[in-house]
This record gives C-alpha cells, structure tokens and sequence, in this order.
C-alpha cells in the first residue's frame, strides 16, 4: 500500500481541517450562555484541539523514510514550497483589508497601518505568524523538519522524541501555564519548534519502530488525552486564565497520537473519491480560509446579522468561498505559485 494515500489519514486531514475552519469561525460565542458566559462555545473550541497536532504527526509519518535516508535534500525539496506558501500568503494577508468600515470611513491606509503597527510591536512572533496568525502553522512544522533533519543529519535520530518533549513541556509551562509558572519565552510558544517537535517526531517514531495499536487502544488513549486537556482547562480557567485559550497542554499530545493511531487501524476509512480529492487540497484550504473568515465577519456585520444565523452564514459561507477559491485556482497557473 502506498503510505502517502492510506485512506484514513487523508481521512483525518480532511475532517482536521474542517474542524479547523469550524474553530476559527469563533462560533456559539453569544449565545447558549451559563451565568452570562459562553461555556458552550469554550468548550466547543477546546474539543477541536486535536486537528493541529494531528497536521504535525501526520507530517511527521509521511517524512520519516526521507528525513531517515537523505536528510538534507529532504529539508530543502519539503521546505521550498512551505517557505514559498508562508511568503506569498503573509503578503497578501498583510494588504488585504480586514475593517472594510474603517476603510470605508477613514481610508485603506488607516484601516491597514493600525495591524502593520501591531505586527511591528512583536517583531519576533510576528516573523514566525507571517502577515496573518494562521500562518504559524508553516513555520512550525519548518522548524520541527530542520531539527529532525538535523539529528538525522548527525546519526542522533535517537534524540529526536527526547528534544521533543523538553521543547513541549516548556512551551506548556511559559504558555497556558505561564501566570503559574512565570516561565519568559521570547515568543508565543504556540508558534516556532516548541509544540510542533514533539508531535512530528512522535509522527516520525511511529513509522520507523513501526508503532500499532488497536482501535480500542488507540481510542481510550485518544480520550485519556482529551480528558487531560480538559481538566487542565477548567484547572486554569480557576485561576484567571481562559478557558478557550489553550492551543496546547499537556493531555493535546496524548489526544492527538490516540487520533492518530487509530487512523492507522483503520486504513481503509475514508476510501471515497471526495475524500481523496478534498485531501489534495489541505494545505490551500488552510491558507485561505482565514481570509475568507475575515470577509464573512465583515459581510455579516454590514448586514447586521447575529446569534446563530451569524454563524451560519460566517461557517458556511466561508466553506463555500474558500472551496470555490482553491478549486479554481487549482485549475490555473497560479496554483504552483500560490500554493504547494
């Protein structure tokens, strides 16, 4: 079986990047209310965690026998094109509108200088997000390909799962713990190697020891880890920090390696031809999706729409643009520049 199309991985990136979308959208934030706050909506955003660890051990099981045999040519051919999606995207997210009222009202320049201001006041973390915070995910998942092509470079492949982990615990500990712990990071650790290492190299391991697990297996790990990340989240919700603002935790690793190890039990999952030719097109779904939010927001705001039917039309409206965007664009030219 060819690994690069098993099913039920194409399977698991096209429901991840859905979720993703979904996630984004910011939906059931205004209603469906507990004492006044929006504990279905929190707990909606935190159940879609798992989709970008999923991205990063994925990834990492797909690279492992090239990273293995050729390090530093599998760097460059993987990178390139990341590194050329990250620079295209961030230029087009950096001059497109996001107040189409303030610009309306007071001028593109005005409506754009306020965000490039914000982008220059973080330098550091705003090279690793690009010109919009989606990005990060690119960068990311480049950091964690150069240490793993590194130590594989090096004979130290070995290192890789351990480099991980102290990488991941620390960005738990200056991230969502970091009021606790006061632990200083020169960036927003979601961004950069420090959650992506672990997850790529877990994705690496996987494939090279040739890891199993049953289904049942893998599903009880899979909630073991959900469960983690929740009681992590209302922990920290007790203690002033957001319950919906864990990108990370340390239970989203466990939930994500479940996730994926039952797609590896289940390789004919997803065996449909939507889902194969849905899957072709992650990575440029994910790219434009967020500036399709951005218009929906805007649209629905013009015509003063809230509550559910907000979401519905910013959720399903941006499905519909984003789709028709990539799917046209697939068919022309611009798709080797604009995309991978």
């Amino acid at each position: 079986m060819n690994t690069n199309k098993i099913a039920s991985i194409e399977l698991g990136r096209v429901i991840a990047i859905f979720v993703i979308v979904a996630m984004h959208c910011q939906m059931f934030l205004s209603y469906f209310l507990y004492n006044e706050t929006p504990w279905f909506g929190y707990i909606f955003n935190q159940s879609t965690r798992f989709a970008v660890p999923l991205f990063f051990l994925i990834s990492g099981y797909l690279i492992q026998p090239k990273l293995a045999a050729n390090p530093i040519s599998t760097l460059k051919s993987y990178c390139s094109p990341l590194l050329r999606v990250f620079l295209v995207w961030s230029v087009i997210c950096l001059v497109m509108p996001f107040q189409w009222q303030t610009m309306a009202e007071q001028g593109y320049l005005v409506e754009r200088s306020g965000y490039w201001g914000y982008l220059a006041s973080t330098p550091l973390n705003s090279i690793l997000e690009g010109g919009l915070v989606h990005l990060w995910f690119i960068p990311a998942l480049m950091c964690a390909a150069l240490i793993g092509a590194v130590l594989s470079y090096f004979n130290k492949l070995a290192l890789f799962v351990p480099v991980g982990i102290a990488l991941y615990v620390y960005g738990v500990l200056a991230g969502s713990y970091q009021d606790l712990t006061e632990f200083w990071s020169p960036f927003f650790t979601r961004n950069g190697p420090f959650f992506s290492t672990l997850l790529f190299a877990i994705g690496v391991e996987i494939r090279q020891q040739k890891i199993t697990a049953t289904a049942k297996q893998s599903l009880f790990l899979a909630g073991f880890g959900m469960a983690i990340h929740f009681t992590e989240a209302f922990f920290l919700s007790t203690t002033g920090h957001a319950f919906n603002a864990n990108d990370f935790l340390f239970g989203t690793m466990l939930w994500g390696t479940g996730i994926f190890l039952f797609l590896l039990a289940k390789p004919n999952l997803g065996q449909t031809p939507i889902v194969m030719n849905l899957s072709k097109s992650v990575l440029p779904i994910y790219v434009v999706h967020l500036p399709m939010i951005i218009v929906m927001m805007n649209v629905t705001r013009t015509l003063q729409v809230t509550g559910p039917l907000k979401d519905m039309l910013v959720f399903g409206g941006t499905l519909i643009l984003t789709l028709a965007l990539v799917k046209g664009i697939e068919k022309t030219p611009l798709n080797r520049f604009l995309f991978r």
